[in-house]
């Protein structure tokens, strides 16, 4: 299941309050910096750092060629906003 693209827009790591990246065919959010991956279980973030993953460097490199590929959806910016004519 996908996450809302709200909670896209404001996601960031428990750990370092920093953006993630969302794997969506692995319902997986992963911080590249800590190697550390969360669940997302029916649409929901599990983003409790004693629940996460901490992940090898094998799967590390796996992963970043996946994001360099497009294949992941960086979290904690906002979708861009049509431009505002009264601005």
């Amino acid at each position: 299941m996908a996450l809302d693209q709200l909670l896209i827009e404001v996601l960031a790591c428990p750990a370092d309050k920093k953006p993630l990246l969302f794997f969506a065919d692995q319902d997986l959010l992963y911080n590249p910096r800590l190697h550390r991956s969360y669940a997302v279980r029916d649409g929901i973030p599990v983003l409790l750092v004693d629940e996460s993953t901490l992940v090898d460097e094998a799967e590390h490199e796996r992963l970043m060629a996946r994001a360099a590929a497009g294949e992941a959806v960086e979290t904690g910016h906002p979708a861009s906003a049509p431009d505002d004519p009264a601005g």
